[in-house]
């Protein structure tokens, strides 16, 4: 059997009709169709988009100086027009000011074709005036030499030993504090940093490393090039006085970890699993790593992990020499992100569930493969007892895919991670496992290094089962709320009567509800109920033999709170 098929204990299922209109509803539920776009899959985030031009690379050119926080930088950008009627260029970067305390940056000049070009930046945004409108297919090169001291998005100060640093920390739309980009995830592009900074530093970047320069005046110049297109919130520039180890390869891609050169050895033995076991995992199973290395990096940036392209950051204090389960369960999650928002990636924020609810699921799918059931089970009963505190105690109305984003740095909660791994749980039980599989790696294939919607996701997962699935994922993804069940049992003269109904005062879900029937000779039976929104459901079975305990959702498969009681 497949280590993906899900284990079943040796019980015998036991199948009772239901309703026909519940039958009817289900036939319905589950028929092949033709995947039809929802209003979900035209909402945007509100940024600025203009799909007429397409950046195609940055060039980073930047230059550090030993405790400063004061950058100078030269950005190359290279860009192709894929629509007509384009004179301007929009970029984001912020500008000084005195809100920031004087941090921000400063425009020196921009050029095209060592001409100089006129420009307006307020804010956080930057016109450049091309000087002339620029026919379709026209590809250009603008540099724009600017410095400043960075308010967010690169932290520079000290490491937990108190040596001076330079991290990214760029999530969610942050890069605009030090980078001039097409700060979303919608135009995603190629990268480079040259970085010049003091000898004593080393410095890490996405992609290969293609040039180590000693300039011989105390600077060393370093060159990273990363040739697969990413969303600019995964750009990613470590530089401090690291230790710096060469760990494997996995399919001719260099495995490599970067720590604090005080924590050499405990960071070489912690970062030394379970990375290429974890990317044999997800290759199998979904479809080759996009980049070029794999890099786990020590960082001031981060509090937990971030997922950035190729150089993955993690929390200074992750390193501890002793390889605890929980930060190997971040590095799996992070290096999730490699295939699920990182190659692809959600076009619009308001989807952002597409990178960390798959994160979040594929780690507890790593974690089922390499430690066996019961920790896989333990996590998804974590996590939804998460979702439910949260509906309960901070917000019962929150959708996964919402239909408005205030602001672009806050566009995930703990529920765009759990409820979103819920989600696609339920999804492949609906499914089954071999259908599920091939509907994301179908759905891998199209959008690889590429960006994509739900409706994207939803396409392919019919296409795989048959079903049409605008119900299933609308009722989870496209709602707030958390199913409220009610239920007794009871078990005379022979026959197994129960009860069930939900009971949430504002959200229904369409459900249909494992049942385990215990008896005292061990037996097992399995019994399905299934609930339509706003009704209930009553069962009466003869059971012979005598009732133990009736257990809902024997599998763990169902998001939900229940009060489920035997009835005297």
């Amino acid at each position: 059997m497949s280590y993906y098929t899900r284990r079943l204990p040796k019980v015998i299922k036991t199948f009772f009709p239901r309703r026909a209109a519940g039958l009817l509803l289900l036939l319905l539920f589950c028929s092949s169709s033709v995947a039809q776009e929802t209003p979900y899959d035209r909402v945007s985030d509100q940024y600025p988009k203009n799909r007429n031009i397409d950046v195609l690379n940055y060039a980073f050119d930047i230059k550090l100086a030993d405790q400063s926080d004061m950058i100078e930088m030269v950005a190359t950008i290279d860009v192709l027009f894929v629509g007509p009627g384009q004179h301007q260029l929009r970029l984001d970067l912020v500008k000084t000011s005195d809100e920031l305390d004087g941090k921000g940056m400063i425009i020196d000049s921009i050029t095209m074709d060592g001409a100089s070009l006129a420009f307006q930046h307020q804010g956080d945004e930057l016109l450049i005036d091309l000087g002339r409108e620029m026919p379709k297919s026209e590809r250009i090169q603008v540099s724009v030499t600017y410095h400043g001291r960075p308010a967010l998005g690169l932290i520079i100060g000290p490491t937990k030993y108190g040596d001076h640093s330079y991290f990214s920390k760029n999530w969610s739309s942050r890069a605009r504090n030090w980078l001039a980009t097409v700060d979303h995830p919608y135009d995603k592009a190629t990268s480079e940093f040259i970085v010049t900074a003091p000898e004593k530093y080393q410095v890490v970047s996405n992609g290969l490393m293609i040039e180590e320069t000693n300039l011989g005046d105390g600077n060393r110049r370093t060159h990273w090039k990363n040739s697969v297109p990413i969303a600019p919130w995964l750009y990613a520039l470590g530089v401090a006085e690291f230790a710096v180890q060469h760990v494997g390869t996995f399919d001719g891609k260099d495995i490599q970890t970067w720590v604090y050169r005080q924590d050499r050895d405990a960071g070489f033995y912690d970062f030394a699993v379970p990375t290429k076991k974890t990317l044999a995992f997800y290759t199998d199973l979904v479809g080759p790593y996009s980049y070029e290395k794999l890099a786990n990096v020590q960082a001031t940036s981060v509090q937990g992990g971030m997922e950035a392209a190729s150089s993955i950051f993690y929390n200074e204090k992750a390193v501890v020499g002793t390889r605890p389960r929980g930060w190997q369960n971040v590095i799996v999650h992070e290096i999730a992100h490699q295939w699920f928002g990182n190659a692809v990636t959600e076009s619009e924020w308001n989807h952002v569930w597409l990178s960390e609810g798959f994160a979040t699921y594929y780690t507890l799918l790593y974690r089922d493969y390499a430690y066996g059931r019961e920790d896989f089970v333990n996590g998804l009963k974590a996590s939804r007892a998460q979702v439910i505190k949260y509906y309960m105690e901070e917000d019962p109305d929150y959708q996964v895919i919402p239909d408005h984003l205030e602001d672009l740095n806050k566009v995930s909660t703990l529920m765009t991670y759990q409820k979103g791994a819920w989600t696609l749980h339920m999804l492949r039980e609906l499914m089954g496992v071999e259908a599920y599989n091939k509907g994301v790696r179908t759905y891998y294939a199209e959008f690889q290094d590429k960006t994509a919607l739900t409706g994207d996701f939803r396409r392919h997962m019919e296409a795989a089962s048959g079903m049409d699935l605008r119900s299933f994922l609308g009722q989870w993804l496209y709602q707030g709320g958390v199913p409220e069940l009610t239920g007794s049992w009871s078990h005379k003269d022979g026959q197994l009567h129960i009860e069930l109904i939900q009971t949430a005062a504002k959200y229904w879900f369409e459900l249909d509800v494992e049942l385990d029937v215990q008896l005292e000779n061990g037996e097992i039976k399995r019994i399905n109920m299934h609930l339509l929104p706003r009704e209930g459901s009553i069962l009466s079975v003869p059971i012979e033999g005598t009732v133990v305990d009736v257990i809902v959702d024997p599998e763990t498969v169902l998001l939900a709170r229940w009060n489920f009681i035997q009835k005297k």
